[in-house]
């Protein structure tokens, strides 16, 4: 009896800890190693997707300041600076979709933002905003919503994750909108939404 105590114990702390360790943040941060001023990250409140948007029909309920993550570049692409997000406690999980609410209006490039997925065997993946097939699952005039497999990364994702960030590094010179800035909601990791 002391043995399956013991045991139901263990098991209690296992399940505890691997829900302790569930994507549940998203921590912006800058890159700027020459000091340049040009790139800002962060949650700023009133910008994210509405609730009940058609282009972001769910979100993150508890993010009741309506939060939308602003990611910029001011100036070129070749600047050594970056804009992006970490996603918190994502260590060892298998990847089974990755996705934002993207603001129209916004840059959505091949190479930003992208997703890189850092493997275990210690591979990085991308999986830009236009990374071919973008899966639109909803769109609004205000919000788009997309969503990767781990197939559609580049090169595929097979293996557990290691690390998870969000890189906003494509400058006003990019052809296209040439804004130079992205507002993203609702980051989506294997269905669970995370906002602010």
């Amino acid at each position: 009896m002391k043995a399956f105590a013991w045991s139901a114990l263990l098991a209690a702390f296992a399940a505890f800890g691997a829900s302790a360790r569930e994507f549940n943040q998203v921590d912006p941060f800058t890159f700027d190693p020459k000091d340049t001023d040009l790139v800002a990250a962060r949650w700023i409140h009133g910008i994210g997707c509405p609730p009940g948007d058609a282009g972001c029909p769910t979100g993150d309920r508890s993010d009741k300041d309506n939060a939308g993550l602003l990611l910029v570049k001011t100036g070129a692409t070749a600047n050594d600076a970056a804009a992006g997000a970490e996603l918190k406690n994502v260590s060892g999980i298998t990847l089974t979709e990755l996705g934002y609410d993207i603001r129209s209006g916004s840059h959505c490039g091949a190479g930003a933002p992208r997703f890189n997925v850092v493997t275990t065997d210690n591979v990085t993946h991308f999986v830009g905003c236009a990374s071919p097939p973008p899966a639109v699952m909803a769109r609004s005039a205000g919000w788009m919503r997309l969503r990767w497999l781990p197939a559609e990364a580049f090169p595929p994702i097979a293996s557990p994750v290691k690390s998870i960030s969000i890189v906003f590094d494509e400058g006003q010179d990019v052809p296209g909108d040439g804004s130079g800035s992205a507002i993203l909601d609702n980051v989506d990791v294997n269905g669970k939404i995370v906002g602010r």
